[in-house]
């Protein structure tokens, strides 16, 4: 090797260490002054060391289905995740499950969820472990900074098309109002619940034991 090449190289070197560390010195210039040197992280989390500490209940009551309950469960480093107790359902499907909960890391989603799958069911028994299961995603959602469903697989549509529940009635002709209601507040889509509520008074129309519907 030449003189020259040696010549060369070491320049190169001390030339970029000289780069390097006048990147450094701007770094440690922006620590003083207040720039945070890691962005797009939660400082308040280590997931590895999160753990459940708590989780309590309130009932809202209005605006919405009434009465809605919503569960809150507590970590030891200040995150937080709401739940809610499906369709009206109690909140003690879901306060059962408390003691199964707390002192568990709640970014283990899947390992929690089967852990107590077995305590919910059908229709609003299944309440309670869904709202656990919606508050653990809120939670790991927050620890990681970014939206639950890229965890899921990812965003498969910018906009979904709602609906509007008409509810029950025994009156065909109030099905109609409320749809023209909803209809002129900009929603296409309607939900009918049509039940044998509407057979009210109309004899041979259901067949059952005598005195077993409230509905006569």
């Amino acid at each position: 090797m030449s003189q020259g090449n040696k010549f060369n190289r070491r320049s190169l070197l001390k030339s970029s260490l000289a780069v390097m560390a006048g990147g450094m010195a701007g770094v440690n210039a922006r620590k003083l002054e207040g720039e945070p040197a890691i962005q797009n992280v939660n400082p308040h989390s280590s997931p590895s060391q999160l753990k459940i500490t708590d989780m309590r209940y309130a009932i809202i009551t209005k605006p919405g289905p009434s009465p809605c309950p919503l569960i809150r469960i507590d970590t030891n480093q200040g995150v937080y995740g709401l739940g809610e107790v499906r369709d009206v359902a109690n909140y003690q499907y879901a306060m059962v499950l408390k003691s199964r909960l707390v002192g568990e890391n709640p970014l283990q989603v899947d390992y929690l969820f089967e852990k107590i799958a077995q305590f919910g069911g059908i229709s609003r028994q299944a309440g309670g472990v869904a709202a656990v299961e919606m508050a653990l995603w809120d939670i790991a959602g927050k620890v990681y900074n970014i939206p639950i469903y890229q965890m899921l697989g990812g965003k498969w549509r910018d906009k979904v098309r709602i609906y509007a529940d008409t509810t029950e009635s025994d009156d065909p002709k109030e099905y109609a109002r409320r749809a023209k209601e909803r209809k002129a507040m900009g929603l296409t889509w309607m939900k009918m619940d049509l039940g044998i509520v509407m057979l009210k008074g109309q004899p041979g129309m259901v067949m059952e034991p005598s005195g077993m519907s409230n509905i006569w």
